[in-house]
């Protein structure tokens, strides 16, 4: 090794084999390690304060609630039907031969609407109209006769006896032949054949049914309130002294542009189908409604006074029931349970569990734990919806 010059803060250099080698003086390493050490406290400093202060508050949307006074409003699935739904039967036994109707179609009151086989009618009519004729013209033999005492009383009265019973047939005869062909009994909208051409039509209740007709204008909406329905109403029954509006929402969800009106409530419950059945009438005068048509009718009845209105986002369903968050005066989230009442456009009816000015919030709200510090919005509620189907209770 060849010793090589000093320098200021390093040990001579020495050589290792062809390689030189520096060593660092003590005071170099000890320099080096307080600053190290410096680094190192300053990094744990800043990572424990880092780790250590609360997470930012949330931004959430809030409503403010408020009491508001609404009309109790029910909507329940419903059926429609014809105001008259006529059977058509017919009154005399035969084959048929000829249905002279198309089936769905508008008929009128005495429209021929089948044809049964009227030859063995005719017959009949021809035979009762010759013994309607014979009697008749012994009966009129004997009257003289028994004015000049020719005959007895007995003669002449078992003579008027046979003209009487004769001319009765006769009736029959000519009815029988007219009931061949099968009329339609009212006017109305025809439905579908219950037997067809070359079918034996009898006069038993099984087998006298051709067809029936549908007077629909007005057209009859049939409906049943359920005990959840009910509920909703104060007293938990519809009054029928209280005035109730009354609506049709086609498919489609659209208003039918007809007002209806109850025209039957039953005074109790059906024990089949646990309901309290009803009915409204409405007009159709283009036949838009058809008989069988699912439907829905909107009841509206009553007040409901200090209820409040919270969009459907904002409500959470469990086992416990219905809740919101609600935002108190710390701006920390805490869960609220609430009695509900049924939906009125994008919103729910809360019937109990709010005071007014209560925040509650309406979005974020998969994030919210309970105690969890916010920081709310207020934004106003959206009842554009509401007003237009409650007419806000006005």
């Amino acid at each position: 090794m060849s010793q090589a010059v000093s320098k200021v803060g390093y040990q001579p250099e020495v050589s290792f084999g062809s390689l030189p080698v520096r060593k660092i003086s003590l005071n170099t390493v000890k320099h080096v390690c307080a600053i190290g050490g410096l680094a190192f406290m300053l990094s744990a400093t800043g990572f424990a304060q880092g780790s250590g202060s609360a997470p930012p508050a949330l931004p959430v949307s809030v409503i403010e609630a408020a009491s508001t006074t609404l009309p109790n409003i029910l909507e329940i699935t419903a059926q429609a039907e014809g105001a008259k739904e006529t059977e058509v039967r017919a009154r005399v036994g035969g084959i048929l031969v000829k249905r002279l109707y198309e089936e769905g179609s508008p008929v009128a009151a005495g429209q021929p609407l089948f044809q049964i086989d009227p030859e063995p009618f005719k017959n009949a009519l021809d035979e009762s109209q010759a013994r309607a004729k014979q009697t008749a013209r012994e009966a009129a033999r004997l009257k003289g006769l028994f004015s000049q005492q020719a005959v007895s009383r007995k003669e002449f009265d078992d003579a008027t006896s046979a003209n009487e019973v004769a001319q009765a047939n006769l009736k029959t005869a000519q009815l029988n032949l007219a009931w061949a062909t099968v009329v339609a009994p009212v006017s109305g909208i025809s439905g579908r054949a219950q037997r067809s051409e070359g079918n034996l039509i009898t006069t038993a209740i099984d087998g006298s049914l051709l067809t029936s007709i549908y007077q629909i204008n007005p057209i009859w909406v049939r409906f049943g309130l359920s005990a959840s329905d009910t509920s909703q109403l104060p007293g938990g029954r519809l009054d029928p002294a209280q005035k109730t509006e009354v609506e049709l929402l086609l498919p489609d969800g659209k208003v039918y542009d007809q007002p209806g009106k109850l025209n039957f409530l039953s005074m109790f419950i059906d024990p089949k189908l646990g309901t309290q059945q009803m009915r409204a009438e409405f007009l159709n005068p283009t036949n838009q409604i058809l008989p069988g048509q699912f439907l829905k009718i909107r009841l509206t009845t009553g007040q409901q006074e200090n209820v409040y209105l919270v969009p459907q986002a904002a409500v959470i369903q469990n086992e416990r029931g219905f809740m919101v968050w609600t935002v108190g005066a710390d701006n920390k989230v805490v869960p609220t349970p609430l009695q509900m009442g049924t939906w009125l456009g994008k919103n729910w009816i809360v019937r109990s569990g709010l005071k007014p000015g209560d925040r509650v919030v309406v979005n974020q709200i998969i994030k919210i734990r309970p105690g969890a510090v916010v920081a709310p919005t207020v934004i106003p509620l959206d009842t554009t919806t509401t007003a237009a189907n409650a007419r806000d209770g006005k």
